[in-house]
């Protein structure tokens, strides 16, 4: 079992910038590739960011790339999500996500463990 508890979030203007954070606990960190998940109001969970075990490789959702950038600490059992650039199109509760297994990196069925959640405000 894997517990998953993001900060972070909190209200911020367009062009501003946030930093999430995800501290793990239970398991071993760095046996666990990582991933950032959003969701709008009366929209779909999609996928924002990820990273490879050893933080390695990174894959980002095109209307972020360039903007946010997610890395990890595994000393820290820390996964992290750099935003910058904000726009109101970025408000949403963001999820941080973990899997053990292989899987494709952008589909929220492949993680199995979840955080509960916070929330980004970008005002216009």
């Amino acid at each position: 079992q894997v517990q998953l508890v993001e900060s972070g979030g909190g209200l911020v203007q367009a062009g501003g910038s946030l930093r999430l954070s995800c501290a793990a606990s239970g398991r071993t960190f760095s046996n666990y590739a990582m991933a950032w998940f959003r969701q709008a109001p009366g929209k779909e969970r999609e996928f924002v960011a990820a990273i490879s075990r050893s933080g390695s490789s990174t894959y980002y959702r095109d209307s972020v790339k360039g903007r946010f950038t997610i890395s990890r600490d595994n000393a820290k059992n820390t996964v992290y999500l750099q935003m910058n650039s904000l726009k109101p199109e970025d408000t949403a509760v963001y999820y941080c996500a973990a899997r053990q297994w292989d899987g494709d990196p952008y589909r929220s069925g492949s993680y199995k463990y979840w955080g509960q959640g916070t929330q980004v405000t970008v005002s216009s």
